[in-house]
């Protein structure tokens, strides 16, 4: 499975990760890493929420600028 990913700096001073193919699947972070970290929980918390399948172990992340 390959998805797209955006990570911003927010108007915080902090991080926003994004992965729009994933309506809502939206997280923050304190570094850029801890926003990437924290948005591929959510990434295989969304899938495994919306299907019976098992969620593959690597997930190919593509990020966007």
């Amino acid at each position: 499975m390959k998805l797209c990913i955006r990570i911003m700096k927010n108007e915080k001073g902090d991080y926003t990760a994004v992965c729009s193919s994933l309506p809502g699947c939206v997280t923050t972070g304190h570094t850029r890493e801890e926003a990437r970290e924290n948005l591929d929980e959510a990434i295989r918390g969304y899938i495994a929420a919306i299907s019976n399948c098992a969620v593959p172990q690597e997930l190919e992340v593509v990020e966007t600028v």
